[in-house]
């Protein structure tokens, strides 16, 4: 390791990200198959609303030193540049879009796309169930060990964003009920989770996990991440998983006074509504704007109790 600080991050993150692609393109913009140039300006041109949003946000009283711009390279990649020229955190994207297990979005040569740009953080996006298929986690383990090691011999800072997906076993043991597979099962598996990462040697100074509705299971999770892993200085963030403004506002109250709960990352829940009723021609582009600002400041207004 050539890192030049500590490992871990526990400074406030207040994280807007829009570096989701598939869900975009398909789901948003209704583009099908490979696009062609105006189809990839039009994906670029509705993240440049919400990073116009989150420098809106900055006026209304969110720390620039605190906001963070989680986008991809593919369509962020100007967006990146200028967001690490004026000060903001920056966190770029390492994984595929839409798949099941975890690769790199540029396969072997993901170091050089992260050295052109030297973000504050890779960020990697990964479904993992400790339960689930033991060699398809191994698969994980190995190609996220080539990430974390590439990010310490070149001091970047790294986040893991595991999502716990039910298998069909657990969630039949829930009644088929994913809102009981959170509550009961799910914080367990996410410790499994951490501690497989670590015995796998991975670096992470960020965990982005899925919110819980009690301080404690937010505690149980800061002691795997920091005393269990010797790094008192790892830092946790609570992301919105694409709920409902008020599980989200939910999770946060419930973290934000969690010592190690460091922040957020709230994307769709913020965004998606204005940047459908403008797709729709039902407010302007400037509305969209002022909406998405909004409700990011809202959320970190929820985290800071203020």
């Amino acid at each position: 390791m050539t890192r030049n600080n500590a490992v871990g991050y526990n400074k406030n993150l207040f994280v807007l990200p829009f570096d989701h692609r598939a869900s975009f393109v398909e789901n948003l913009l209704s583009f099908k198959g490979e696009l062609n140039i105006n189809q990839k300006q039009t994906v670029t041109d509705y993240k440049t609303i919400i990073y116009e949003a989150i420098d809106k946000a900055i006026d209304f009283g969110i720390p620039r030193e605190n906001a963070a711009v989680l986008v991809d390279e593919i369509y962020g990649k100007e967006i990146l540049k200028d967001a690490k020229a004026r000060g903001f955190i920056t966190m770029q994207t390492v994984e595929k879009s839409g798949v099941d297990i975890f690769e790199c979005e540029f396969g072997d040569d993901f170091g050089n796309h992260l050295l052109e740009i030297k973000p504050t953080f890779a960020k990697v996006l990964v479904r993992y169930n400790a339960e689930g298929n033991k060699e398809n986690n191994q698969i994980q383990l190995e190609r996220i060990k080539k990430v974390s090691d590439f990010a310490s011999a070149n001091d970047l800072m790294l986040l893991i964003e595991p999502l716990v997906i039910a298998t069909d076993e657990q969630l039949k043991l829930c009644g088929n009920d994913k809102h009981r597979f959170d509550k009961e099962l799910r914080k367990d598996l996410t410790i499994k989770m951490i501690n497989e990462f670590y015995q796998a040697e991975i670096v992470v100074d960020v965990w982005k996990i899925e919110g819980f509705e009690n301080a404690s299971d937010y505690e149980s999770i800061i002691t795997v991440a920091q005393e269990r892993g010797n790094r008192p200085l790892v830092g946790v963030i609570i992301l919105g998983r694409n709920e409902t403004k008020e599980r989200v506002r939910e999770w946060i109250t419930a973290g934000r006074n969690v010592n190690g709960i460091i922040g957020f990352a709230v994307g769709r829940t913020i965004f998606w509504e204005p940047l459908t009723l403008y797709r729709d021609q039902k407010i302007s582009r400037d509305d969209a704007i002022q909406m998405i600002a909004k409700e990011y400041y809202e959320i970190y207004r929820v985290f800071t109790n203020k």
